[in-house]
């Protein structure tokens, strides 16, 4: 268990680098709530830290909690995102002492850990997984935020592989059942889990994501202005909101512009569209005379391999993400063009189906049979139903700690501050099977 404990200990690091780098500013940027759709960054730095302290030292370990007159402050479920600039949360210095001593007893923990023992927080270090993971998705979140605040030189950028032109619109996948899930990988979450036979029709699916140039010709041809591709809930969110393309992207001399992380720039019209919610993906397929796939669909053309019979976790195979397979980590702060990783397509041919931007699915967030909340019901249960939609992938901005074939995401259907796009599919007709 020597080579675990040390991949957990050099992902520690990792994430927390990444936590104080998108938090090494002026106070005031940290403190300050950019938009009521998000917390001050200096709540989601402490939030991990206190989500670190509950679960691998008074769980896992039980330890004394260290400041549990913070606790409330920094329960997510208790104070939502509109109203945390009015608690008394803690200052960015003094945040940052308390990560840090979190944190050197966290590695203490894990250092005397037995990673063998049957407790399912501790075997294979499934709770070190969480609170990695826990923490990659924050900075996600901040990431978003720090988009929203538009101060420029903040987050930084670099540099990505050309695109790909050639290739097919669309791949298909043959009918017949797959395994959906996974009842094998030790740090997958409870909405993942268990691992289940789905058998699905024929159908289509984009070979890449939808292109800014693809989403510009909807805009252009009215698709804003036309109630047909909308449903009635998506119509009326247009309507009220005046939203006349993706969020960040404005209309000046005939050429589209968007400001990213403060800095106004031409729509590059290779990369893959971003910013856009549910009901704007669900309208351009509706226009494109397609539809967006099922959360099943999206699966299997991501990684089943139908030759080995069996999933592959990431659509390329068992190989951990690379530079060369796909654009996660923050790589750049940005999708990378479409075509540029032929080399992590999936078995079907399907690319960027991990990384670059989340993909919206048509499917609403639920458990799968059998499901059995682990180690909370908040982190899952709590978000089963007819409310959320289920987002599929990856962005640019998750980490590969954070992303594999089965991961699941979910958020509203009006949500748009996040990194997602979204790929269309079509059911294959009785001809093409």
């Amino acid at each position: 268990m020597t080579d675990l404990k040390e991949r957990i200990a050099a992902q520690l690091t990792a994430v927390r680098d990444r936590s104080l780098a998108y938090t090494a500013a002026e106070d005031d940027l940290l403190v300050r709530q950019h938009s009521p759709l998000m917390s001050p960054l200096v709540w989601d730095l402490a939030h991990v830290g206190n989500y670190e302290e509950l679960w691998v030292l008074r769980a896992a370990a039980g330890i004394t909690p260290l400041r549990p007159e913070i606790d409330d402050i920094y329960d997510a479920f208790k104070t939502p995102r509109r109203d945390r600039p009015s608690l008394p949360f803690l200052r960015p210095a003094e945040a940052r002492d308390y990560i840090g001593g979190v944190r050197g007893r966290v590695l203490d923990v894990l250092d005397a850990v037995d990673l063998a023992d049957p407790s399912p927080l501790r075997r294979d270090g499934f709770v070190f997984g969480l609170v990695i993971q826990h923490e990659h998705q924050h900075d996600e979140t901040m990431l978003a935020t720090l988009q929203l605040a538009g101060r420029p030189g903040v987050v930084r950028d670099g540099d990505l592989p050309p695109g790909l032109s050639a290739g097919p619109e669309e791949v298909y996948v043959p009918a017949g059942e797959f395994l959906m899930g996974t009842d094998s990988l030790p740090w997958a979450y409870d909405n993942e889990r268990p691992a289940h036979r789905v058998d699905l029709p024929a159908y289509w699916i984009d070979r890449l994501p939808v292109g800014n140039a693809a989403y510009a010709a909807f805009i252009e041809d009215g698709g804003y202005h036309d109630a047909r591709w909308w449903t009635p809930e998506g119509w009326r969110w247009r309507q009220e909101n005046g939203v006349f393309g993706p969020l960040f992207w404005t209309r000046e001399g005939g050429t589209w512009w968007r400001t990213r992380f403060g800095r106004p720039e031409p729509v590059p019209m290779d990369e893959p569209v971003q910013h856009v919610c549910w009901y704007e993906a669900d309208a351009y397929a509706r226009w494109a005379g397609k539809r967006l796939p099922t959360e099943a669909e999206w699966e299997k053309a991501c990684g089943w391999d139908a030759a080995a019979g069996r999933a592959r976790p990431y659509p390329w195979g068992e190989q951990d993400p690379t530079p060369e397979l796909a654009n996660l980590g923050h790589r750049a702060a940005r999708p990378a063009p479409l075509g540029a990783y032929p080399g992590g397509a999936s078995p079907y041919g399907a690319e960027q189906m991990v990384g670059d931007v989340w993909e919206w699915t048509a499917t609403w967030f639920d458990g799968y049979p059998g499901f059995r909340a682990f180690p909370y019901r908040e982190y899952s249960e709590v978000f089963f139903g007819r409310e959320y939609r289920v987002l599929r992938g990856g962005s640019w901005a998750a980490d590969p700690a954070a992303v594999r074939t089965t991961f699941r995401n979910w958020d509203y259907p009006i949500r748009r501050q996040i990194f997602t796009g979204f790929r269309c599919a079509r059911t294959a007709a009785p001809e093409e099977r």
